[in-house]
C-alpha cells in the first residue's frame, strides 16, 4: 500500500491509503479521494460506503472512510471502520496508527498506545509510528518514555520538522544540543521544505533558542512560522469581534433578571473560562487533584448544545441573537442537555470541569441555563499571555493567535465582554484568579479557589503534579512540574518585537 497523503490532526500522523481497484471500481474510488481531500466529508464518506457496498473486503476503503468518519468527529464509527480493516489485513501499520490516533482523541490512550507500539513492530523504521507513541505518552504524563519516542521517531526521519517541535514541548534544548544544530542545518536548506515543514523547522527553532537562552533570535523565528500558519487557515475576525461586541449590546443586566430563575439546578459543572495559556490547564490541574472533582479537560460540550437549541428555534438565529427567541423552557432544557452529556463523562461525580477557554463567551447564557455552576475565569497579564498564545502552533482552533496585531484586537475585545459580565451578572458570580498570584502563593489561591467550588479543603491540590490523569492542552508538560514562576513577565524578553501588539492591547477605552 502507497501512502498518498498525511495528515497531522493534533500532531499525530495519518494515512490515507492509495487503492488498486477493478476498473468498474476505479472511477468512483478516485472520486471518493478528491472529495475527502476537498475536506466534502459527508460526500466522501457516502461514496466510501457505496464502494463497500459493491465490494466489501478492501481494508484500504475502510481505512480511508475511518479518516473520513473521525475528521467528522464520529470517532466511534471511525474505530469500527479500522477494526473491519485490519480484520481482512490485521499487519498493516498505518491504518494501526490511523485507528490509535481515533482511540487517543476517544481518550483511551492506553488502546492508543498498544496500537502504535503494535504497528512499530510491524515496521520497526516507521518514524510516525514513534512520533504519535510519543504524543500519546505525553498526554497521560510518561514524559521521559515520550521523549525518547520522539526522539527514535528523528532519528529515522531527521527533515520531518514536526518531530523536533513535539520534541521541544515536552525537553528543553542545550547548547550544543545535537537537535539544535541539525535544526539549523535544515534552516539554510529550507526552500527544499514544503510550507508545512518549515512552519514546524520555525516555531520548533524558537523554542531552541529560547530554551539556550537566545531570544533575540527566537522572535523571528516565531514571526516567520506564525506568518506561515496564518497564510494556511481561514480567520473571519469581523465576524468573531462583532459577535463579542453583539453579546455585550444584547446580555443586558435587564435582560439577564428578566431570564433569571428558570434554568437547570446543579453544583456539577465548573466551567473554567480565559484565554488560552493564562493559567486554566493549572487551575484545573489543582482541582483535579481534589478527590470530590473530576477533571475532563476542554470540552466542546457547551457550545455544541447551544446549537442543539439554536436549531429548535424560528429560523435558527446565531448565538447571541438566538438569546432572544429563546423562552424559559429553553433555558432549562439547555442546561439539562448539557447536564446529561456532562455526567456521562463521569456519572455520580460531585464536580466535574470544563476547561474549553472559549466559554468566556457563553458565561451569561451559563448563568441562565445552568445557575448553580460554577464559573472560574483564569486572568494572566495581557502581554505575557499574548506572547504565549504566539508562542504555541495551536493543534485546533485559535486563528486569531498567528498575528501580533489581530490578537492584540482579540484580546481587546476579550477583556471588555469579560470586564462586562462583572458588571451585569450577579457579585461573585465569577471567580477570578490572577496567575501571578497562584505561582506566588499556591496555598492561598488554592484555598480561595476550593473554597468557590463549596467543598472542604484537600492538601493534595498542592501536589496538583503528581495527579496522574489524562492532560491534552499545549500545558500538559508545565502541569507536571512543581509550580514555578519563570513565565511572569516573559514578554519583557522580546519586547522590540511587540509593537503591533501593544498598539492593539492599548486603546482600551476604544471599547
Amino acid at each position: 500500500m502507497a501512502n498518498s497523503l498525511r495528515a497531522r490532526p493534533n500532531g499525530y500522523s495519518n494515512f490515507f491509503a492509495s487503492v488498486a481497484l477493478p476498473d468498474t471500481l476505479s472511477a468512483l474510488s478516485a472520486q471518493a479521494l478528491a472529495l475527502h481531500r476537498a475536506r466534502r466529508l459527508a460526500d466522501a464518506i457516502t461514496a466510501y460506503r457505496q464502494i463497500l457496498s459493491l465490494k466489501p473486503g478492501i481494508p484500504e476503503v475502510h481505512n480511508n472512510l475511518g479518516l473520513a468518519l473521525a475528521a467528522s468527529g464520529r470517532l466511534e464509527e471511525a474505530v469500527q471502520a479500522y477494526r473491519r480493516a485490519t480484520k481482512i489485513k490485521p499487519d498493516n501499520p498505518e491504518t494501526l496508527c490511523n485507528w490509535g490516533f481515533a482511540l487517543a482523541q476517544l481518550e483511551r490512550c492506553g488502546e492508543a498506545e498498544a496500537k502504535f507500539r503494535r504497528a512499530i513492530a510491524l515496521s520497526p523504521g516507521f518514524a510516525a509510528a514513534y512520533n504519535n507513541l510519543g504524543l500519546v505518552l505525553k498526554e497521560m504524563g510518561r514524559m521521559a518514555e515520550a521523549a525518547r519516542a520522539l526522539e527514535q521517531a528523528i532519528r529515522l526521519s531527521p527533515r520531518e520538522t514536526s518531530y523536533y517541535d513535539n520534541l521541544a514541548v515536552i525537553r528543553s534544548f542545550a547548547a550544543g544540543d545535537c537537535h539544535v544544530a541539525a535544526l539549523e542545518a535544515l534552516a539554510e536548506d529550507a526552500a527544499s521544505l514544503s510550507d508545512v515543514n518549515r512552519m514546524h523547522l520555525h516555531f520548533a527553532l524558537a523554542k531552541a533558542y529560547e530554551h539556550i537562552g537566545r531570544p533575540e533570535s527566537a522572535f523571528p523565528q516565531l514571526l516567520a512560522g506564525n506568518a506561515l500558519k496564518r497564510r494556511q487557515i481561514t480567520y473571519d475576525e469581523g465576524a468573531i469581534l462583532s459577535q463579542m461586541d453583539r453579546t455585550r449590546e444584547l446580555f443586558t443586566r435587564e435582560f439577564i433578571n428578566g431570564c433569571q430563575g428558570s434554568g437547570t439546578r446543579s453544583t456539577v459543572p465548573l466551567f473554567i473560562v480565559g484565554i488560552p495559556r493564562s493559567g486554566t490547564t493549572l487551575i484545573e490541574q489543582i482541582l483535579a487533584s481534589h478527590p470530590d472533582i473530576v477533571g475532563a479537560g476542554e470540552l466542546s460540550l457547551f457550545e455544541q448544545t447551544v446549537d442543539s437549541i439554536r436549531k429548535t428555534l424560528p429560523l435558527s438565529p446565531p448565538f447571541p441573537d438566538m438569546a432572544l427567541r429563546m423562552s424559559a423552557e429553553h433555558f432549562r432544557t439547555l442546561g439539562a442537555l448539557y447536564l446529561k452529556k456532562l455526567g456521562q463523562r463521569a456519572p455520580g461525580a460531585a464536580r466535574i470541569t470544563d476547561k474549553m477557554p472559549a466559554n468566556f463567551l457563553f458565561a451569561g447564557l451559563i448563568h441562565l441555563a445552568l445557575p448553580d455552576a460554577i464559573i472560574i475565569h483564569a486572568v494572566r497579564d495581557p502581554v505575557d499571555t499574548c506572547v504565549s498564545c504566539f508562542s504555541v502552533h495551536f493543534t485546533k482552533g485559535q486563528p486569531h493567535t498567528y498575528d501580533l496585531a489581530e490578537l492584540g484586537r482579540y484580546y481587546r475585545h476579550y477583556r471588555a465582554l469579560m470586564a462586562h459580565w462583572r458588571h451585569v451578572l450577579p457579585a461573585g458570580r465569577i471567580l477570578e484568579v490572577r496567575y501571578e498570584e497562584l505561582v506566588s502563593d499556591l496555598e492561598g489561591m488554592a484555598r480561595r479557589i476550593i473554597a468557590h467550588c463549596g467543598l472542604a479543603w484537600d492538601a493534595r491540590c498542592l501536589s496538583f503534579h503528581r495527579t496522574k490523569r489524562l492532560v491534552r492542552t499545549a500545558s500538559a508538560t508545565q502541569v507536571r512540574q512543581p509550580i514555578y514562576r519563570t513565565s511572569v513577565g516573559r514578554w519583557r524578553r522580546y519586547e522590540n518585537f511587540l509593537g503591533p501588539l501593544f498598539a492593539e492591547l492599548a486603546p482600551a477605552t476604544a471599547l
